[in-house]
């Protein structure tokens, strides 16, 4: 099984639906990310290897294909491999047998495989950078995962689930979402896709004072896309501004003041309040 989408929409999530969903439900789930190590570690994570196979070898160990035995072995960042583990790799997919590195014994392991990639297999092959008998081994079935921008009718119900699933975590209880917010989220690109969603919103609920929750224009700030419209991002720092002010009665300092709940300093709050030409007397 291959599945393909862009960088944070979930790749992994899929395979673990799918391992969930079969009979092999019971037996493990192993991920390995085949871009995380070189290509001789690559080669002792995925088959182990045995003791003295290379430096450091001080004992031998079961690779992630003996781990995932009855189960399920997802290989992300398939496209990473090298050509001569692309070799290995199909004929442990078609004949089921490998050797741990140094070994000499044949192994065998029933195991399902789903491989993942954010990167154009067709054109690694067009290159000679990915195998073709490879390629069709792993795309008997394939999965498609969209990036989140074309799907945005699953953005509200996955920015309520973040924000529930992080309010918890830090002790906090938003009542409702800020329509501007749940608008803003829809329209935005989402170029790192849901992860970028999750990690925007994870932050946001640090700095966010109850009971509505919106973006956090500063947590929002390190993930604006390219090419975004600074007036936008500036229209959208004053108004968080100004309702936090007003949440405050106008106070920046203190526990209860505005500078604590945006997580600056009263003297940067202040100067933010210069150069945005907010009055906080009048709030």
């Amino acid at each position: 099984m291959l599945v393909c989408g862009e960088t944070g929409t979930g790749k992994e999530l899929v395979a673990r639906a799918v391992h969930r969903g079969s009979p092999r439900r019971e037996g493990p789930f192993v991920a390995v990310n085949c871009g995380a190590f070189s290509d001789d570690l690559v080669a002792s994570e995925l088959f182990g290897h045995e003791k003295g196979a290379f430096t450091g070898a001080l004992q031998q160990r079961l690779g992630h294909v003996e781990r995932a035995a009855g189960g399920t072995l997802f290989l992300d960042e398939i496209g990473e491999l090298t050509v001569d583990l692309q070799v290995r790799l199909l004929r442990f997919l078609q004949e089921r047998e490998f050797e741990r590195v140094g070994g000499t014994q044949s192994l065998r392991a029933d195991v399902r495989v789903v491989a993942a990639t954010n990167r154009d297999l067709d054109r690694l092959r067009s290159e000679g950078r990915f195998r073709d008998d490879l390629y069709f081994r792993l795309n008997v079935f394939p999965i498609r995962v969209p990036p989140l921008r074309e799907r945005r009718e699953d953005i509200p119900s996955l920015l309520q689930a973040f924000v529930d699933r992080y309010a918890r975590k830090v002790g906090k209880r938003f009542t409702t979402i800020d329509r501007q917010t749940l608008a803003r989220c829809e329209e935005y690109p989402w170029p790192g896709n849901v992860r970028e969603l999750e990690n925007l919103v994870e932050r946001s609920v640090i700095l966010c004072p109850e009971p509505v929750f919106f973006l956090n224009p500063f947590a929002q700030a390190e993930s604006a896309a390219p090419g975004s419209a600074h007036t936008t991002l500036h229209a959208l720092v004053r108004a968080h501004i100004v309702r936090t002010l007003k949440l405050c009665r106008g106070r920046i300092y203190g526990d209860e003041g505005a500078a604590r709940l945006l997580g600056l300093k009263p003297s940067t709050l202040q100067s933010k309040l210069k150069r945005l030409g907010i009055d906080r007397s009048r709030l």
